[in-house]
């Protein structure tokens, strides 16, 4: 322990609040909370410590606090603190999205079902959240293939094939008692509540009418719809009559490493799990509960929450008004003993996959020793794409400690007049990026990687010096084949990568690049060849456009429709041009 820790430890006080450890560059390398900096955070140099807390400490070189009125208002701090600064030791669920619900547009003119990914409409009724959105869609292809409510978003003027199967009242050319929708959005609610049984009743006496009067056909059709409610029935391995929201965690710990599951129970029902594989930093209790706290931050906090420790259980208590219990005995502890043991389940794999994070690290302090720079922790990387200068973009990736970070990823449609110029395509993505950046105040990468050589870094160069950043840029420099031999960095030096892993890590980064720049570009090819199509065809307005490019994502697909389809979305001769049009491609 150095002079200067010895020194804040003295100083610390007996409060709430957060603490921010720092390097001996001055980088923040950890982010905490504590109901009790004083207590919490001479622990850190006062007790032996192990893994990947023990890593940390021999790090820092001094700490700061911030101290807050209470221990609840500390952790939202963190949270903010950690997805501001990226801290390389502390666990950030950079990429845990909101899981899926059911959306029920109950209240319009003609209802429908879809999947929402919030739920900021007021009007409609929500069920879920459901673990994925396969989950999701399963749920509603069969509530879709038994009630006959509209399955277009925009209605067409036409029937589609959905009335003609009598999976919809058809609205585009009936008028639907307001009645017969209010019994079928009943039904409905019945079904995502969990009351199914008067449906799998009604089901099965369709199948035997249908079968009676040998009109197998309509009987298999039935025999389908009720296959498929069973399969949802027989997911569900516990049920609460009560129909209340809960959520069952459990965690394993071993060898400085915690697996954490959550069972998922919404209106009564299991309907998935959730797990998390972590590293311990510092306190067990309080670790897990961060972890819990990230999680519910952008997922619904149900009304009931069971948890197998009391000292998680007592500091959840302070952060949601929602139930937290420690279940004793009974079915509510047979559910918690159920999360520990799929916990325990997860552990052994994911130990074995952990080992690729801490290779990741490893393999950036290497990438830094080569270029002779501190470890770039957080990287940026560009590539541009184009046809003959036609729909050019460009692409931005992030990774932070060698993880792709999807939700920082950018695509810049080419602005500049040249667009087959890669070089003045990469000025202006580069300028446009980080003009950004600067002027939000934004953190900056540690390391610009571009796809190409001394040209890209020059140009890259020269914009990061206009807008007076200081960030450390290296080239990807190709052979004869457009394959990746090496760097250089941005002194044009060309640096040979012997380490096979360091040249693989690399390669793997850039792929991921390219390939978000190529995609990227298909889709804006796709569209800008869609309405080059559509704009040639009378009877094509923006409406129909945007039905048929959402109905048809690419060419390809449209290309694959028969007339008789299109008919069903366009009057007959329009449909005949288009279905003639795209034969001649």
């Amino acid at each position: 322990m150095n002079e200067i820790i010895k020194k804040e430890i003295e100083l610390l006080k007996d409060n709430p609040g957060c603490y921010l450890m720092y390097n001996d560059k001055n980088e923040i390398i950890y982010i905490g909370k504590a109901k009790n900096l004083k207590k919490r955070v001479s622990q850190y140099f006062l007790r032996v410590q192990n893994g990947k807390t023990a890593a940390m400490v021999s790090h820092v070189d001094h700490f700061e606090t911030i101290i807050t009125s209470s221990e609840k208002e500390a952790l939202i701090l963190e949270m903010n603190l950690i997805q501001k600064h990226h801290p390389r030791y502390n666990i950030l669920l950079m990429d845990d999205k909101h899981y899926p619900y059911i959306e029920l547009h109950s209240s319009i003119k003609d209802p429908y079902i879809s999947i929402a990914r919030n739920l900021k409409n007021k009007k409609s009724q929500y069920f879920g959240p459901y673990p994925s959105s396969n989950s999701a869609y399963e749920v509603i292809n069969t509530i879709n293939s038994i009630y006959p409510l509209r399955k277009c978003k925009n209605i067409p003027k036409s029937p589609c094939l959905y009335y003609h199967m009598h999976n919809c009242l058809g609205p585009c050319i009936n008028k639907i008692d307001n009645s017969e929708y209010q019994k079928i959005i009943d039904n409905i609610v019945s079904f995502l509540k969990g009351n199914n049984e008067e449906v799998i009743k009604e089901l099965k006496n369709k199948i035997n009418e249908y079968s009676l009067n040998l009109d197998y056909e309509n009987a298999l059709e039935y025999k389908k719809k009720l296959d498929s409610i069973l399969y949802i029935n027989e997911k569900q391995t516990v049920e609460f009559l009560d129909k209340i929201d809960r959520d069952f965690i459990g965690f394993y710990n071993n060898e400085n490493y915690t697996s954490i599951t959550i069972l998922i129970y919404r209106k009564g029902l299991l309907i998935g799990r959730k797990n998390f594989f972590f590293e311990i930093v510092g306190d067990l209790s309080e670790f897990i509960s961060s972890i819990l706290f990230q999680y519910y931050q952008s997922n619904m906090v149900p009304k009931e929450i069971y948890v197998a420790n009391n000292e998680v259980k007592q500091v959840l208590e302070n952060y949601w008004k929602t139930t937290i219990k420690l279940p004793k005995q009974g079915k509510m502890l047979n559910i918690v003993a159920t999360a520990i043991e799929n916990a325990k389940e997860s552990f052994s794999t994911n130990l074995q996959l952990s080992t690729l994070k801490k290779s990741n690290l490893e393999l950036l302090e290497k990438l830094g020793k080569l270029l002779n720079i501190d470890t770039p922790l957080y990287i940026e990387l560009f590539d541009n794409s184009h046809l003959q200068g036609t729909n050019a973009i460009g692409a931005m990736v992030a990774f932070i400690n060698g993880e792709e970070v999807k939700k920082m990823n950018r695509k810049f449609n080419i602005e500049s007049y040249n667009k087959k110029d890669d070089l003045s395509s990469m000025k202006e993505v580069i300028h446009r990026r980080y003009s950004r950046v600067k002027k939000e105040n934004q953190r900056l990468p540690d390391l610009i990687i571009v796809d190409g050589g001394i040209n890209q870094i020059k140009v890259t160069k020269e914009v990061i010096k206009e807008l007076e950043l200081n960030i450390n840029i290296v080239g990807l420099v190709k052979n004869d084949k457009h394959q990746t031999r090496g760097l250089m960095d941005q002194n044009y030096n060309e640096i040979d990568i012997n380490d096979n892993e360091l040249f693989i890590f690399l390669s793997k980064m850039q792929d991921v690049v390219h390939r978000y720049a190529i995609s990227t570009h298909i889709r804006k090819r796709n569209k800008s060849m869609f309405n080059s199509i559509f704009d040639d065809i009378e009877g094509i307005g923006i409406k129909r456009k945007e039905m048929l490019i959402k109905k048809y994502p690419t060419l390809l697909d449209l290309k694959k429709v028969e007339l008789e389809e299109l008919k069903q979305y366009l009057p007959s001769k329009v449909a005949n041009n288009l279905y003639n049009k795209l034969k001649e491609l």
